[in-house]
Protein backbone atom coordinates (compact mmCIF):
# COMPACT_ATOMS: atom_id res chain seq x y z
CA UNK A 1 0.00 0.00 0.00
CA UNK A 2 2.90 2.57 0.95
CA UNK A 3 4.99 1.57 -2.15
CA UNK A 4 1.56 2.07 -3.99
CA UNK A 5 0.88 5.57 -3.07
CA UNK A 6 4.58 6.00 -3.72
CA UNK A 7 4.17 5.21 -7.01
CA UNK A 8 0.84 7.40 -7.55
CA UNK A 9 2.92 10.85 -6.00
CA UNK A 10 5.54 9.97 -8.25
CA UNK A 11 2.93 10.01 -11.24
CA UNK A 12 1.11 13.16 -10.04
CA UNK A 13 4.56 14.88 -10.06
CA UNK A 14 5.48 13.99 -13.60
CA UNK A 15 1.86 15.05 -14.74
CA UNK A 16 2.85 18.24 -13.25
CA UNK A 17 6.01 18.53 -14.45
CA UNK A 18 4.39 17.85 -18.04
CA UNK A 19 1.66 20.08 -17.79
CA UNK A 20 4.46 22.93 -16.61
CA UNK A 21 6.64 22.10 -20.13
CA UNK A 22 3.87 22.18 -22.16
CA UNK A 23 2.33 25.60 -21.03
CA UNK A 24 5.38 27.49 -23.02
CA UNK A 25 6.74 28.79 -20.04
CA UNK A 26 10.37 29.24 -20.24
CA UNK A 27 13.76 29.92 -18.40
CA UNK A 28 13.37 33.36 -20.24
CA UNK A 29 10.21 33.97 -18.08
CA UNK A 30 11.99 33.30 -14.56
CA UNK A 31 15.47 33.78 -15.30
CA UNK A 32 16.46 37.69 -15.26
CA UNK A 33 19.72 37.18 -16.89
CA UNK A 34 18.21 34.81 -19.70
CA UNK A 35 16.08 36.24 -22.66
CA UNK A 36 13.86 34.93 -25.14
CA UNK A 37 14.76 36.63 -29.22
CA UNK A 38 13.48 35.79 -32.39
CA UNK A 39 15.06 35.93 -35.17
CA UNK A 40 12.95 36.34 -38.86
CA UNK A 41 14.93 35.50 -41.70
CA UNK A 42 14.25 35.93 -45.52
CA UNK A 43 16.10 32.55 -46.62
CA UNK A 44 18.47 30.14 -44.61
CA UNK A 45 22.41 29.66 -43.57
CA UNK A 46 22.04 27.63 -47.10
CA UNK A 47 22.44 30.97 -48.68
CA UNK A 48 26.37 31.57 -47.31
CA UNK A 49 25.25 34.75 -48.14
CA UNK A 50 23.12 37.29 -46.44
CA UNK A 51 21.24 35.06 -43.71
CA UNK A 52 24.21 33.18 -43.20
CA UNK A 53 26.15 36.16 -41.98
CA UNK A 54 23.02 36.76 -39.63
CA UNK A 55 23.31 33.16 -38.02
CA UNK A 56 27.03 33.64 -37.89
CA UNK A 57 25.93 37.45 -35.63
CA UNK A 58 23.76 35.22 -33.83
CA UNK A 59 26.11 32.49 -32.72
CA UNK A 60 28.77 35.37 -32.01
CA UNK A 61 26.94 37.68 -29.79
CA UNK A 62 25.32 34.29 -28.30
CA UNK A 63 28.81 33.33 -26.78
CA UNK A 64 30.03 37.11 -26.03
CA UNK A 65 26.50 37.19 -23.73
CA UNK A 66 27.31 34.05 -22.11
CA UNK A 67 30.77 35.19 -21.05
CA UNK A 68 28.77 38.48 -18.93
CA UNK A 69 26.54 35.90 -17.53
CA UNK A 70 23.86 36.71 -20.23
CA UNK A 71 21.89 33.79 -21.47
CA UNK A 72 19.63 33.69 -24.93
CA UNK A 73 17.16 31.44 -25.67
CA UNK A 74 17.05 32.05 -30.09
CA UNK A 75 14.18 31.43 -31.89
CA UNK A 76 14.84 31.44 -35.54
CA UNK A 77 12.60 31.50 -38.08
CA UNK A 78 13.46 30.91 -42.05
CA UNK A 79 12.45 31.70 -46.05
CA UNK A 80 9.80 34.46 -44.70
CA UNK A 81 8.34 36.12 -47.21
CA UNK A 82 8.43 39.76 -47.90
CA UNK A 83 4.33 39.76 -47.31
CA UNK A 84 1.72 38.48 -45.19
CA UNK A 85 3.46 35.86 -44.05
CA UNK A 86 5.95 38.36 -42.25
CA UNK A 87 3.16 39.16 -40.20
CA UNK A 88 2.35 35.44 -39.03
CA UNK A 89 5.99 34.83 -38.53
CA UNK A 90 6.06 38.27 -36.12
CA UNK A 91 3.21 36.82 -34.12
CA UNK A 92 4.11 33.96 -33.82
CA UNK A 93 7.59 34.49 -32.32
CA UNK A 94 5.90 37.03 -29.73
CA UNK A 95 3.35 34.25 -28.63
CA UNK A 96 6.28 32.01 -28.74
CA UNK A 97 7.42 34.91 -25.29
CA UNK A 98 10.35 36.17 -27.23
CA UNK A 99 10.82 39.39 -25.28
CA UNK A 100 12.83 41.07 -28.65
CA UNK A 101 12.27 40.10 -32.18
CA UNK A 102 14.91 41.18 -35.34
CA UNK A 103 13.69 40.91 -38.48
CA UNK A 104 16.28 40.72 -41.09
CA UNK A 105 15.46 42.12 -44.44
CA UNK A 106 14.33 45.29 -45.84
CA UNK A 107 10.86 44.57 -47.17
CA UNK A 108 9.89 43.00 -43.65
CA UNK A 109 9.80 46.23 -41.61
CA UNK A 110 5.64 47.34 -42.99
CA UNK A 111 4.69 43.77 -42.07
CA UNK A 112 6.59 44.11 -38.53
CA UNK A 113 4.95 47.68 -37.76
CA UNK A 114 1.47 46.03 -38.57
CA UNK A 115 2.07 43.91 -35.18
CA UNK A 116 3.69 46.47 -32.66
CA UNK A 117 0.92 47.89 -31.50
CA UNK A 118 -0.87 44.52 -30.42
CA UNK A 119 2.63 43.72 -27.95
CA UNK A 120 3.82 46.92 -26.49
CA UNK A 121 6.10 45.17 -23.93
CA UNK A 122 8.48 43.35 -26.48
CA UNK A 123 11.15 45.12 -28.48
CA UNK A 124 11.09 44.57 -32.12
CA UNK A 125 14.12 45.64 -34.28
CA UNK A 126 14.34 46.04 -38.35
CA UNK A 127 17.65 46.02 -39.91
CA UNK A 128 18.71 48.01 -42.71
CA UNK A 129 15.54 50.37 -42.23
CA UNK A 130 14.13 53.05 -41.53
CA UNK A 131 11.00 53.87 -40.70
CA UNK A 132 10.89 52.70 -37.13
CA UNK A 133 13.51 55.40 -36.46
CA UNK A 134 10.70 57.91 -36.98
CA UNK A 135 7.51 56.02 -36.05
CA UNK A 136 7.34 57.24 -32.33
CA UNK A 137 6.84 54.09 -30.99
CA UNK A 138 8.95 53.19 -27.99
CA UNK A 139 8.98 49.44 -28.86
CA UNK A 140 10.62 49.89 -32.50
CA UNK A 141 14.43 49.60 -33.34
CA UNK A 142 16.08 50.23 -36.76
CA UNK A 143 19.68 49.18 -37.18
CA UNK A 144 22.39 49.20 -39.89
CA UNK A 145 25.85 49.69 -40.41
CA UNK A 146 28.12 52.07 -42.59
CA UNK A 147 28.57 49.20 -44.89
CA UNK A 148 29.17 51.44 -47.95
CA UNK A 149 32.97 52.24 -46.20
CA UNK A 150 33.99 47.90 -46.97
CA UNK A 151 32.44 48.44 -50.21
CA UNK A 152 34.68 51.03 -51.49
CA UNK A 153 37.29 49.18 -49.92
CA UNK A 154 36.40 45.88 -51.81
CA UNK A 155 36.05 48.43 -54.70
CA UNK A 156 39.68 50.02 -54.22
CA UNK A 157 40.79 45.47 -54.36
CA UNK A 158 38.92 45.59 -57.50
CA UNK A 159 40.25 49.13 -58.48
CA UNK A 160 43.61 47.28 -58.18
CA UNK A 161 43.21 44.28 -59.67
CA UNK A 162 42.15 45.91 -62.99
CA UNK A 163 44.96 48.39 -62.88
CA UNK A 164 47.41 45.31 -62.90
CA UNK A 165 45.84 43.60 -66.15
CA UNK A 166 46.02 47.41 -67.29
CA UNK A 167 49.41 47.55 -66.40
CA UNK A 168 50.31 43.54 -67.77
CA UNK A 169 48.18 44.33 -70.88
CA UNK A 170 45.96 41.97 -70.26
CA UNK A 171 42.86 44.88 -71.48
CA UNK A 172 43.40 48.52 -72.32
CA UNK A 173 42.15 51.21 -69.93
CA UNK A 174 38.81 51.66 -71.58
CA UNK A 175 37.53 47.49 -70.87
CA UNK A 176 38.40 47.97 -67.04
CA UNK A 177 34.44 47.97 -66.54
CA UNK A 178 32.88 46.66 -63.58
CA UNK A 179 29.91 44.70 -63.91
CA UNK A 180 27.47 45.09 -60.98
CA UNK A 181 24.49 42.84 -59.79
CA UNK A 182 21.92 44.48 -57.44
CA UNK A 183 18.52 43.77 -55.78
CA UNK A 184 16.80 47.15 -56.17
CA UNK A 185 17.12 50.62 -57.14
CA UNK A 186 16.82 51.41 -53.68
CA UNK A 187 19.09 53.73 -51.83
CA UNK A 188 21.05 51.31 -49.72
CA UNK A 189 21.95 48.93 -52.93
CA UNK A 190 22.90 52.86 -54.83
CA UNK A 191 24.89 53.80 -52.20
CA UNK A 192 26.77 50.66 -52.00
CA UNK A 193 27.73 50.47 -55.60
CA UNK A 194 28.62 54.27 -55.94
CA UNK A 195 31.05 54.07 -52.93
CA UNK A 196 32.45 51.00 -54.55
CA UNK A 197 32.82 52.46 -57.77
CA UNK A 198 34.40 55.50 -56.23
CA UNK A 199 36.64 53.18 -54.18
CA UNK A 200 37.71 51.32 -57.48
CA UNK A 201 38.10 54.49 -59.83
CA UNK A 202 40.64 55.27 -56.75
CA UNK A 203 43.74 53.48 -58.24
CA UNK A 204 42.31 52.77 -61.69
CA UNK A 205 41.22 55.82 -62.72
CA UNK A 206 39.67 54.61 -66.22
CA UNK A 207 37.25 52.54 -64.53
CA UNK A 208 33.56 52.25 -65.43
CA UNK A 209 30.47 50.35 -64.54
CA UNK A 210 27.59 48.48 -65.63
CA UNK A 211 24.50 48.03 -62.93
CA UNK A 212 21.98 45.28 -63.40
CA UNK A 213 19.32 45.41 -61.24
CA UNK A 214 17.56 41.42 -60.59
CA UNK A 215 14.22 42.54 -58.51
CA UNK A 216 14.79 40.06 -55.68
CA UNK A 217 17.28 40.22 -52.68
CA UNK A 218 17.47 36.14 -52.74
CA UNK A 219 17.10 34.53 -56.27
CA UNK A 220 20.17 32.94 -56.72
CA UNK A 221 18.83 32.18 -60.17
CA UNK A 222 18.51 35.37 -61.08
CA UNK A 223 21.63 36.62 -59.47
CA UNK A 224 23.37 34.47 -61.88
CA UNK A 225 22.01 35.21 -64.61
CA UNK A 226 22.84 39.02 -64.50
CA UNK A 227 26.55 38.55 -63.89
CA UNK A 228 26.58 36.27 -66.71
CA UNK A 229 24.89 38.47 -68.84
CA UNK A 230 27.38 41.09 -67.26
CA UNK A 231 30.25 39.36 -68.60
CA UNK A 232 29.10 38.57 -71.72
CA UNK A 233 29.03 42.53 -71.78
CA UNK A 234 32.44 42.40 -71.85
CA UNK A 235 32.86 43.22 -67.71
CA UNK A 236 35.93 41.82 -65.94
CA UNK A 237 34.91 42.40 -62.82
CA UNK A 238 31.68 41.46 -61.17
CA UNK A 239 30.34 42.50 -58.05
CA UNK A 240 27.36 42.28 -55.71
CA UNK A 241 24.64 43.46 -53.70
CA UNK A 242 22.70 40.40 -53.85
CA UNK A 243 22.01 37.44 -51.52
CA UNK A 244 23.68 34.66 -52.64
CA UNK A 245 27.38 33.34 -53.96
CA UNK A 246 26.19 32.82 -57.53
CA UNK A 247 27.46 36.01 -58.76
CA UNK A 248 31.08 34.57 -57.70
CA UNK A 249 30.70 31.34 -59.44
CA UNK A 250 29.12 32.84 -62.48
CA UNK A 251 32.45 35.16 -62.55
CA UNK A 252 34.85 31.91 -62.21
CA UNK A 253 32.41 29.93 -65.16
CA UNK A 254 33.34 33.42 -66.99
CA UNK A 255 37.19 34.15 -66.54
CA UNK A 256 36.92 37.17 -64.91
CA UNK A 257 37.42 38.34 -61.18
CA UNK A 258 34.91 39.04 -59.02
CA UNK A 259 34.31 40.76 -55.12
CA UNK A 260 31.63 39.42 -52.70
CA UNK A 261 29.32 40.76 -50.06
CA UNK A 262 28.13 39.45 -46.66
CA UNK A 263 30.49 36.11 -46.27
CA UNK A 264 33.83 34.82 -48.14
CA UNK A 265 33.48 33.59 -51.39
CA UNK A 266 36.55 32.78 -51.87
CA UNK A 267 35.61 28.75 -51.01
CA UNK A 268 33.11 28.54 -54.09
CA UNK A 269 34.86 31.00 -55.97
CA UNK A 270 38.68 30.66 -55.58
CA UNK A 271 39.65 31.71 -58.91
CA UNK A 272 37.64 34.49 -59.00
CA UNK A 273 36.64 36.21 -56.04
CA UNK A 274 39.13 38.76 -54.39
CA UNK A 275 37.57 39.91 -50.95
CA UNK A 276 34.31 40.61 -49.35
CA UNK A 277 32.67 42.96 -47.20
CA UNK A 278 29.94 42.09 -44.73
CA UNK A 279 28.62 43.65 -41.52
CA UNK A 280 29.49 41.72 -38.44
CA UNK A 281 25.41 41.95 -36.57
CA UNK A 282 27.41 40.47 -33.51
CA UNK A 283 28.03 43.75 -32.57
CA UNK A 284 25.23 44.85 -32.96
CA UNK A 285 23.17 41.94 -31.26
CA UNK A 286 25.25 41.75 -28.18
CA UNK A 287 25.08 45.63 -27.71
CA UNK A 288 21.21 45.85 -27.88
CA UNK A 289 20.55 42.58 -26.21
CA UNK A 290 22.79 43.34 -23.40
CA UNK A 291 21.09 46.93 -23.05
CA UNK A 292 17.87 44.91 -22.92
CA UNK A 293 18.55 42.54 -20.22
CA UNK A 294 20.39 45.45 -18.19
CA UNK A 295 17.25 47.62 -18.41
CA UNK A 296 18.48 50.26 -20.15
CA UNK A 297 16.83 51.55 -23.55
CA UNK A 298 18.03 49.91 -27.10
CA UNK A 299 19.19 52.40 -29.51
CA UNK A 300 15.92 53.80 -31.52
CA UNK A 301 18.17 53.96 -34.88
CA UNK A 302 21.92 52.22 -34.52
CA UNK A 303 24.45 52.76 -36.75
CA UNK A 304 28.43 51.80 -36.31
CA UNK A 305 30.83 51.40 -39.20
CA UNK A 306 34.66 50.06 -39.40
CA UNK A 307 36.15 51.78 -36.59
CA UNK A 308 33.75 50.22 -34.16
CA UNK A 309 34.63 46.60 -35.91
CA UNK A 310 30.77 46.41 -36.98
CA UNK A 311 31.79 46.46 -40.90
CA UNK A 312 34.57 44.02 -42.34
CA UNK A 313 36.52 42.57 -44.62
CA UNK A 314 37.26 39.31 -45.52
CA UNK A 315 40.62 37.82 -45.89
CA UNK A 316 41.83 38.74 -49.00
CA UNK A 317 42.54 36.04 -51.47
CA UNK A 318 46.19 36.69 -51.94
CA UNK A 319 46.89 33.95 -54.45
CA UNK A 320 44.63 36.53 -56.96
CA UNK A 321 44.99 39.83 -55.85
CA UNK A 322 47.08 42.65 -57.40
CA UNK A 323 50.54 43.15 -55.72
CA UNK A 324 50.02 45.38 -52.82
CA UNK A 325 47.08 44.81 -52.42
CA UNK A 326 46.82 44.41 -48.11
CA UNK A 327 48.97 46.93 -47.49
CA UNK A 328 46.74 49.51 -49.33
CA UNK A 329 43.70 47.68 -47.88
CA UNK A 330 45.25 48.90 -44.43
CA UNK A 331 46.12 52.54 -45.35
CA UNK A 332 42.51 52.87 -46.46
CA UNK A 333 41.14 51.44 -43.23
CA UNK A 334 43.25 53.83 -41.62
CA UNK A 335 42.16 56.67 -43.52
CA UNK A 336 38.66 56.09 -42.87
CA UNK A 337 38.78 55.83 -39.19
CA UNK A 338 40.62 58.86 -38.89
CA UNK A 339 38.16 60.68 -40.78
CA UNK A 340 41.07 62.15 -43.44
CA UNK A 341 39.37 59.89 -46.15
CA UNK A 342 35.59 60.65 -46.82
CA UNK A 343 34.32 57.90 -49.31
CA UNK A 344 31.58 60.45 -51.23
CA UNK A 345 34.34 63.20 -51.37
CA UNK A 346 32.31 65.36 -53.82
CA UNK A 347 35.75 66.10 -55.41
CA UNK A 348 36.29 62.71 -56.55
CA UNK A 349 32.76 62.27 -59.13
CA UNK A 350 30.37 64.95 -60.91
CA UNK A 351 26.74 64.55 -61.56
CA UNK A 352 25.79 65.42 -64.84
CA UNK A 353 29.46 66.71 -65.38
CA UNK A 354 29.12 69.20 -62.11
CA UNK A 355 30.03 68.93 -58.89
CA UNK A 356 27.75 67.76 -56.40
CA UNK A 357 26.76 71.02 -53.86
CA UNK A 358 23.86 69.91 -52.12
CA UNK A 359 21.72 66.95 -51.75
CA UNK A 360 18.67 66.04 -49.42
CA UNK A 361 19.21 63.46 -46.50
CA UNK A 362 15.60 61.95 -44.94
CA UNK A 363 13.79 64.59 -42.65
CA UNK A 364 12.49 63.61 -39.35
CA UNK A 365 9.50 61.77 -41.26
CA UNK A 366 11.63 59.71 -43.19
CA UNK A 367 10.55 61.80 -46.12
CA UNK A 368 12.73 63.88 -48.74
CA UNK A 369 11.35 67.60 -48.24
CA UNK A 370 12.65 70.90 -48.64
CA UNK A 371 13.39 70.77 -44.65
CA UNK A 372 15.44 67.80 -44.72
CA UNK A 373 18.63 67.99 -43.96
CA UNK A 374 21.69 68.88 -45.90
CA UNK A 375 23.88 66.08 -46.10
CA UNK A 376 26.63 67.95 -48.63
CA UNK A 377 29.23 69.58 -46.11
CA UNK A 378 32.53 69.87 -45.93
CA UNK A 379 33.08 69.01 -49.20
CA UNK A 380 31.04 65.92 -48.65
CA UNK A 381 27.95 63.89 -48.91
CA UNK A 382 27.22 62.57 -45.57
CA UNK A 383 26.20 59.01 -45.61
CA UNK A 384 24.14 57.48 -42.67
CA UNK A 385 24.79 60.62 -40.68
CA UNK A 386 21.29 61.26 -40.13
CA UNK A 387 19.62 58.37 -39.69
CA UNK A 388 21.29 54.43 -39.91
CA UNK A 389 19.98 53.33 -43.53
CA UNK A 390 21.29 55.07 -46.33
CA UNK A 391 19.41 57.34 -48.52
CA UNK A 392 22.54 58.51 -51.30
CA UNK A 393 20.03 58.06 -54.46
CA UNK A 394 22.55 59.52 -56.81
CA UNK A 395 23.55 58.26 -60.22
CA UNK A 396 26.86 59.33 -60.40
CA UNK A 397 29.05 60.12 -63.90
CA UNK A 398 30.47 56.77 -64.88
CA UNK A 399 27.99 54.50 -63.71
CA UNK A 400 25.44 53.17 -66.46
CA UNK A 401 22.57 51.74 -64.86
CA UNK A 402 21.59 49.20 -67.73
CA UNK A 403 17.51 48.46 -65.78
CA UNK A 404 15.25 50.44 -63.09
CA UNK A 405 12.81 48.83 -62.73
CA UNK A 406 12.90 47.81 -59.55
Amino acid sequence: MKRLSFVLIVLVLLSGFVFASGSGETAAATDPNTVKVGLLCIGDENDQGYTYNFIRGRDEATELLAADGINVEWVTKYNIGEDATCIDANIEAAEEGCQIIINNSYGFEPFMLEVVDDYPEIEFISCTNCASAFDGRDNTHNAFANIYEGRYIAGVVAGMKLQQMIDEGQITPDQAVIGYVGAYSFAEVISGFTSYFLGARSVCPSVTMKVSFVGSWSDATAESDAALALADQGCVMISQHSDNTTPATAAQSRGVFHTGYNNDMTGVAPNASLISTRIDWAIYFYEAIKAYVNGEEIPQDWCKGMGDGAVVMTQLNEAIAAPGTAEKIAEVEAAIADGSLQVFDTSTFTVGGETLTHAFALDTDGDFTADSEEAVYDGAFHESVFQSAPYFTIQIDGIEWLNAAY
